[in-house]
């Protein structure tokens, strides 16, 4: 297993040792938005198929609610993104 660390120079960027720069954890919805569409042009050229990122939410009140639904969202699209780099490190 390879160490994942930060680019120094990128830090919403993660670097993998067997692979160049990978996208890290969301910690917005628009960085999330952006995770999402890094590793997908990722796994395009890799010639991986991703699952569906999940969607944004759109009922959220923003009153700060203890389990906000962005909340709920994070949690998923940091299953996503580990999900979509385990596709990515089986594919030859």
């Amino acid at each position: 297993m390879n160490a994942m660390t930060l680019d120094p120079d990128k830090p919403h960027m993660m670097v993998d040792n067997a692979t160049p720069a990978l996208p890290g954890p969301a910690s917005d919805g628009a960085s999330a938005l952006a995770m999402f569409a890094a590793w997908q042009t990722l796994a395009q050229a890799a010639g991986v198929c991703l699952r569906t990122p999940p969607p944004a939410p759109t009922s959220c009140c923003g009153r700060g609610c203890n389990g906000c639904v962005w909340e709920g969202f994070l949690h998923a699209a940091e299953f996503w993104r580990q999900e979509a780099h385990e596709a990515l490190k089986a594919s030859p």
